[in-house]
């Protein structure tokens, strides 16, 4: 059981999309946090709320590079949130996981070993399973293996969270993520729906083939609710929970949606016919659905299902 409670956290990519989400949580339950982000994907205004907060220290600077032992130090918790997530990236530039997912987990194991940190928060992602044989996939499920880039580099974080954890008595959470949907967002297929029915209310372009790959969705606000409740629900040493919602949806039962919250009458959609299979991009798992039972074990249940997550994160984005 991991006490998040009257804690020094640190929380990296504090001003993006998950993680401005989670600090606040954190703040809302007695922590101090201190963020940490190079505003190259986040930004400012999401931490709007927390600047103004005496228990929250903004620090600036590159994950790469800063001296890690200034902001650490101190410290009780490291809620490791700051990543590159574009799987499509992976396969047009193949350092840039490496270097920013991998290199970057390393660089702050290093130093929270070094610094006295016993507790670690790790976001991974669903694509660690690769295309599985068995849904809804729990947490034990094996081998793994991922069939893009970025969910090899999260594996491989994964790895060294675990390895570390053992080598140097320090404890962690593991969470493997569905599609997290909601305010605050700057990319998904969401924002590329909404973008291009703006710029031609007629016609959308899907990439992949009709219907599209099958997923589940979680809203954020449910997403940062069961990291809290897997952190302090934690058994292991280095204890991993999925987090999800117990259905999926597919490519065009999302765009229905957004052309219903946008009001458009007769959008012709028009696929492009995808790669490997009529996936949307190379790397793109065709079906996911993730067992939340270990979890729900721990007392958490998402609000929304996926249906409800989308139609919600829409209007967000819309407002």
């Amino acid at each position: 059981m991991m006490k998040l409670q009257g804690r020094r956290i640190v929380v990296t990519g504090c001003a993006g999309f998950i993680a401005s989400h989670l600090a606040e949580e954190l703040l809302a339950k007695g922590n101090e946090v201190v963020g940490v982000d190079n505003l190259s994907a986040g930004k400012r205004e999401f931490m709007t709320g927390m600047l103004s907060d005496d228990r929250f220290t903004f620090v600036q600077g590159d994950l790469l590079t800063m001296d890690l032992g200034k902001v650490l130090s101190g410290s009780d918790v490291l809620c490791h949130l700051a990543a590159n997530p574009d799987v499509r990236l992976g396969a047009k530039n193949t350092h840039i996981h490496f270097q920013q997912n991998i290199e970057v987990t390393y660089r702050l194991l290093e130093a929270s070993k070094d610094h006295g940190i016993k507790d670690i928060l790790f976001p991974s992602t669903s694509t660690v399973y690769g295309e599985t044989a068995v849904m809804p996939t729990p947490e034990d499920y094996g081998p793994l293996l991922p069939i893009s880039v970025y969910g090899a580099s999260k594996l491989a974080c994964e790895a060294l969270v675990s390895s570390y954890c053992h080598t140097f008595d320090q404890s962690a959470v593991l969470y493997r993520f569905a599609n997290v949907v909601g305010t605050r967002s700057t990319h998904n297929v969401l924002h590329d729906f909404i973008r291009k029915l703006r710029e031609d209310p007629e016609h959308l372009e899907i990439l992949g083939a009709e219907p599209g790959t099958s997923k589940s969705y979680v809203h954020v606000k449910d997403c940062v609710s069961g990291m809290i409740a897997g952190a302090e629900g934690a058994k292991e040493q280095v204890e991993v929970y999925n987090i999800g919602s117990r259905d999926w949806m597919t490519v065009k039962d999302i765009a229905d949606i957004v052309v219903e919250e946008m009001g458009l009458p007769n959008v012709e959609y028009r696929w492009t016919g995808g790669v490997k299979g009529g996936r949307g991009w190379v790397g793109d798992v065709k079906r996911m659905l993730l067992s939340v039972d270990r979890l729900e074990a721990c007392g958490w249940e998402p609000k929304l299902n996926s249906r409800e997550a989308i139609r919600r994160a829409v209007q967000e984005i819309l407002a």
